[in-house]
């Protein structure tokens, strides 16, 4: 039997409406270059991931030319496959299902938003070491630090929420080709994948992350993540 391969997968068909920017987010510049290059970037120069797949719609018209300015349009780790849908849930598994001829069901899938350009590689290669061979597989989360409040339906505070055992998900998430596909499948009322594997009764393994590989939905956010990705070596 072959060794499990690592697989990134990057969901990268959003507009970004809440960026409220000319172009979808994703090629926003971000200290010099488009933001989704910044994910792709970290994932091809992992060695531990086999080959990264960056999911766009049909339409998009900028991924040709992102990728030919940063001289990786015949990278031979990277496949563009524009087969994106109007949701996350409907992007992953159009990419799900057109890279099946590339990989195993035991295969891992390491799905990343492409608005948080914050990841590092030691970030994937701890999430993979952490992971291991666990049987359900898992995701980069934070612990929640700040308190929380239940708002009524005028935003007032009507109950402090206990944050004990609440972790803020992040992305990667990592789960068997196989039973991702699967998970998705069967359930399409849910926001990530770590959500979608839960439905089917089973329990995801938290990895803590770094507040650094935050997403980038709101145009103060930009600032910050540049501030983190200028200070990087």
């Amino acid at each position: 039997m072959t060794s499990a391969r690592y697989f990134g997968l990057i969901p990268a068909a959003g507009i970004g409406a809440r960026m409220g920017a000319a172009i979808p987010k994703q090629y926003a510049e971000l200290a010099g270059r488009p933001m989704l290059m910044h994910v792709l970037e970290t994932f091809t120069q992992t060695p531990l991931i086999a080959h990264t797949f960056v999911v766009v719609s049909p339409e998009d018209g900028y991924i040709d030319g992102t990728l030919a300015t940063a001289g990786m349009q015949d990278h031979a780790g990277l496949s563009v496959l524009r087969v994106g849908g109007a949701t996350r849930h409907d992007s992953v598994l159009h990419g799900l299902r057109t890279m099946r001829a590339q990989v195993n069901d035991d295969d891992w899938i390491l799905v990343h938003d492409a608005a948080r350009p914050g990841l590092q590689r030691s970030l994937i290669r701890h999430l993979i070491a952490t992971i291991n061979d666990d049987e359900v597989g898992g995701l980069l989360a934070v612990p929640v630090v700040d308190t929380l409040k239940r708002a009524d339906a005028h935003h007032r505070a009507e109950q402090t929420v206990p944050r004990e055992q609440l972790w803020a998900a992040q992305t990667p998430q990592m789960f068997r080709y196989g039973l991702l596909r699967r998970a998705l499948e069967q359930d399409i009322n849910v926001t990530d994948e770590a959500s979608a594997v839960e439905s089917l009764g089973l329990k995801p393994k938290l990895v803590e992350g770094n507040t650094r590989n935050f997403k980038v939905t709101l145009p103060h956010d930009v600032a910050l993540a540049e501030i983190y990705l200028k200070g990087q070596a």
